[in-house]
């Protein structure tokens, strides 16, 4: 092993120890490998950028657009909203539901499906006292699942099928991937249907959590001047007996004492940590003395005029908000709206709700202004923002709706009559909705997720690193070694594992990067059909179901359904072992 390889060998250990560990933001610190392979000369900056002009990026940046667009309307969302009404049972509704959903997943970009959806569904189940985290992984599943049918259902299917470009090799048809996808997606339906709905935990949606669990949530008040117990006990200040509330903490200065007995004696400047029914939270603020602290000057006797709501939010993992506390991030001044709870795997973290330092996933509940849904949508700060026991208004514009539905059908049609490439006819869809008013060019920026195209084209240029160092070549022949004796299945399954958990680490795009190359040595090496090797690591890059951190859309519904890491092993690695099986039998038979 040369020294060039040993020290990208290191580089690459080092980036997984980093996004394992979730130091920083994905595509920052593959960004960052990428500006250190730059500067140790191992790249020339015509290589370190040449993921920033690959075909497939380029094409995920268009399909985001075109995504948008379709969805702006909301005609989709409205149609889908009323066939999901007509449900009576469970698995009725998750047939009525999710199939069209994989359906539709197939020719649009599955991100914005389950940020629009998650709210829709939450509120849908949330009505009938159903738990949403019966259904929110399905629906990101389901969404997975059906991505894997066509070149354009996922940004992997994209980057793998522009990478191939690179290598002087044929690239995917829209349905090249439909031989393998069509089979796994039914077959992965059938378990979300049926033994992975058992596996689901039941937990209660933040409204209902609301209403019918009063410990969950917080409310920190600090003692001012004014109050008229200084100096007093708990007891006499009328704190120990509230209605609805507990006062489980004080916080004084860097003191923290807990439990809080009827004798402690409270002194100005101490922040009061309650637990108890948000409703009981506007009886606490009448007492003279004692200030809310959300980091707002949003008032909870707002809530009784509606002129402020409870807010859901969950935060993305290319928040502006992620790795610093609450109030390191001046989280009122920049969004007007304060903070009540953070919770992470389904649990409220009992902390001072200013320290709290967010991670991705979190879910926020938030006393803020009636126009922050509409002016947070699209933020990418936040995955999923909707009113707690009401749905953000759709913009629903049927003529548009049905024109922009009109333009996909059509742009699809001229590629799969081989008219157009994928990016000449997504380039030509996004131009039709600029000229017609559909969108606007700020709208169409907003719809652009900068940081997924920051960690593709980084990921591409380590990709090149691998190649030019041989690094990709030497783990191609370690693979080798030990799998050709074994067979071609056995090398088929070490290919789809290795990109399996490459997903599960470094998320979806990145893993199918690292792994096409040596995939590529490998099929040299064994003189088979590269294609074939090129359709198993593209399904196994987007077939992440076993954590929340390989994959967005499990990251979207993380905080949403209350969920646990562990959940996401429970349900999703007898659906990887499935969607492996099926995958590795059917390309072996189909290309080898």
């Amino acid at each position: 092993m040369s020294f060039e390889m040993m020290f990208v060998l290191i580089l690459l250990l080092a980036m997984f120890a980093v996004l394992i560990f979730e130091v920083a933001r994905p595509d920052m610190v593959i960004f960052a490998v990428l500006v250190i392979l730059l500067l140790s000369g191992i790249l020339t900056v015509d290589e370190a950028l040449s993921g920033f002009s690959n075909e497939g990026m380029l094409t995920v940046a268009l399909l985001f657009i075109v995504a948008g667009s379709v969805q702006k309307s909301g005609l989709i969302d409205q149609m889908m909203e009323n066939w999901l009404q007509n449900s009576r049972t469970h698995t009725g509704s998750m047939l009525r539901f999710f199939v069209p959903m994989s359906a539709f997943s197939a020719f649009l970009n599955n991100t914005p499906i389950v940020v629009t959806f998650t709210p829709i569904i939450k509120k849908w189940c949330e009505d009938r006292g159903i738990a949403p985290s019966k259904f929110l992984i399905p629906l990101s599943y389901a969404t997975i699942l059906g991505g894997t049918v066509t070149l354009m259902g996922t940004s992997t299917n994209l980057v793998v099928h522009g990478l191939m470009l690179d290598f002087g090799l044929e690239g995917f048809s829209l349905f090249t991937l439909a031989v393998v996808g069509v089979p796994a997606a039914l077959i992965g339906l059938i378990y979300l249907f049926t033994i992975g709905y058992k596996l689901l935990p039941d937990n209660k949606g933040f409204s209902q959590q609301i209403r019918g669990d009063p410990k969950e949530y917080i409310a920190e008040m600090q003692v001012t001047q004014d109050f008229r117990y200084l100096d007093r006990r708990v007891k006499q200040a009328g704190l120990r007996d509230l209605k609805g509330l507990y006062l489980i903490e004080i916080i004084r200065g860097d003191e923290r004492i807990s439990p809080v007995r009827s004798t402690t004696v409270i002194q100005r400047g101490d922040r009061l940590i309650f637990t108890g029914l948000i409703s009981a939270i506007v009886d606490l603020q009448k007492i003279k003395g004692l200030e809310l602290e959300t980091g707002t000057n949003i008032d909870f006797d707002d809530l009784k005029d509606g002129s402020t709501n409870l807010v859901d939010a969950v935060v993305s993992d290319q928040s502006s908000l992620l790795f610093k506390s609450i109030k390191q991030s001046q989280f009122r001044s920049r969004y007007d709206a304060g903070v009540i709870a953070v919770h992470r795997n389904n649990e409220r973290i009992k902390s001072k709700v200013g320290d709290i330092v967010l991670k991705p996933g979190d879910s926020l509940l938030l006393l803020a202004g009636t126009d922050f849904v509409e002016k947070y949508q699209q933020s990418n700060d936040f995955f999923v923002v909707s009113s707690l026991g009401t749905l953000a208004d759709l913009n629903l514009n049927t003529k548009k709706g049905w024109f922009s539905i009109t333009v996909l059908l059509v742009m699809i049609l001229t590629v799969t009559l081989g008219w157009l490439n994928m990016f000449k006819a997504m380039a030509l869809a996004v131009l039709v909705f600029l000229a017609s008013k559909i969108i606007t060019p700020q709208e169409a920026k907003e719809y652009v997720h900068f940081n997924v195209l920051l960690l593709i084209a980084s990921s591409l240029g380590i990709g090149v690193a691998m190649r030019k160092t041989g690094l990709a070549g030497w783990i191609a022949d370690g693979l080798l070694d030990f799998g050709e004796p074994l067979g071609l299945v056995v090398i088929l399954f070490m290919i789809y594992i290795l990109t399996n958990v490459f997903t599960e680490i470094v998320t979806n795009s990145a893993a199918a990067v690292m792994m096409l190359p040596i995939g590529m040595e490998m099929a040299e090496t064994l003189s088979v059909e590269p294609m074939g090797i090129a359709v198993l690591i593209a399904i196994a890059a987007s077939a992440s179901f076993i954590t929340p951190i390989g994959y967005q859309t499990n990251l979207i519904v993380y905080g949403s359904g209350g969920y646990k890491f562990t959940d996401y092993v429970k349900v999703g690695t007898p659906l990887s072992l499935l969607v492996m099986m099926t995958s590795v039998l059917i390309i072996y038979h189909v290309w080898f």
